[in-house]
């Protein structure tokens, strides 16, 4: 039984986390004999920075509460460490916790970040930067970037901002000339969308549907020339993780990959954020690298 438990929430997304819910939330914790080092964290570097010195002081478990962008602030941290992830689904999505059976429910998700098993999972890595989802560049983060921008600086709501976001990337019309360097051959493609995703989706690529997380392999989708309404399609499943419905893709699978550009710069999505990095983007699964706590579910490594 574990004696503390540091506990990292997301209290930037302005949903009425407090004194008294942070109190409240202790003592689940309680309930099942741990005293838990509960922040609730303003920003990503707050979350980062603690994350970090719980490695540093060797907490056997950091619980990161939040969505998928928070779970994926904390666990970077956590990657290539001895230092367990607990996962409180807190956001709309949830896409890792759901993928592999941690409970959305509040109390049992406590209950199980406590008395669950370690699982080791494979982390994606593009540049430097972790993703335990998936990693895309093209439509998706330049409607999601011009979106944002909308919103701080115009304070547009997220539906009148989107739909203008819809508007421009449509009226660009936007290609991306690239080459692809996977399992030691080229491909030189002209695409609106890539995808790589942290070991396969089904179904094409339905969020929130792998059936494992250990296979040590990225899997890319790259969207063939579509005309201009199968490009707007693409865009309203993207936004709407339902891009299983969208059609023309070739699959690639490998452990490392590059992607190459003409481009200065590109806007890259990893688990839903967006930075610009510079090309070539480079990619790999790190096999194993991070130690999850999840309800008894078994992943065994290897085919």
């Amino acid at each position: 039984m574990l004696n503390s438990i540091v506990v990292i929430i997301n209290a930037s997304a302005g949903l009425g986390y407090c004194g008294g819910w942070s109190a409240a939330l202790a003592e689940k914790f309680r309930r099942h004999g741990v005293e838990p080092d509960i922040l609730l964290a303003k920003s990503g570097a707050e979350m980062i920075e603690r994350a970090r010195r719980a490695v540093a002081d060797k907490v056997t478990v950091v619980v990161a509460g939040g969505g998928d962008g928070t779970i994926n602030c904390v666990a970077s941290q956590l990657v290539g460490t001895d230092t367990h992830l607990g996962v409180l689904a807190l956001g709309t999505l949830n896409h890792f916790a759901k993928d592999l059976d941690i409970p959305l429910d509040l109390d049992e998700a406590v209950a199980h970040a406590v008395t669950g098993k370690p699982l080791r999972v494979d982390v994606g890595e593009v540049n430097g930067r972790i993703f335990l989802n998936n990693s895309s560049l093209g439509i998706y983060p330049d409607l999601v970037r011009d979106r944002e921008e909308q919103q701080k600086k115009l304070g547009r709501s997220k539906w009148h901002a989107f739909g203008r976001a819809l508007f421009v990337v449509l009226r660009r019309f936007p290609f991306m000339r690239v080459r692809l360097t996977i399992n030691g051959e080229e491909h030189l493609r002209r695409t609106p969308f890539v995808f790589i995703g942290n070991n396969e989706y089904l179904q094409g690529f339905t969020m929130g549907a792998r059936e494992r997380l250990d296979s040590g392999k990225l899997v890319m989708y790259v969207a063939q020339k579509p005309t201009r309404l199968a490009l707007f399609r693409y865009a309203i499943h993207a936004l709407f993780n339902r891009l299983s419905e969208a059609r023309d893709f070739d699959v690639l699978t490998a452990t490392e990959l590059e992607i190459d550009t003409r481009h200065r710069h590109l806007r890259v999505a990893t688990d839903g954020e967006v930075t610009e990095m510079k090309p070539p983007l480079k990619y790999r699964s790190r096999a194993g690298a991070l130690s999850v706590i999840a309800p008894g579910r078994t992943i065994t490594r290897g085919n």
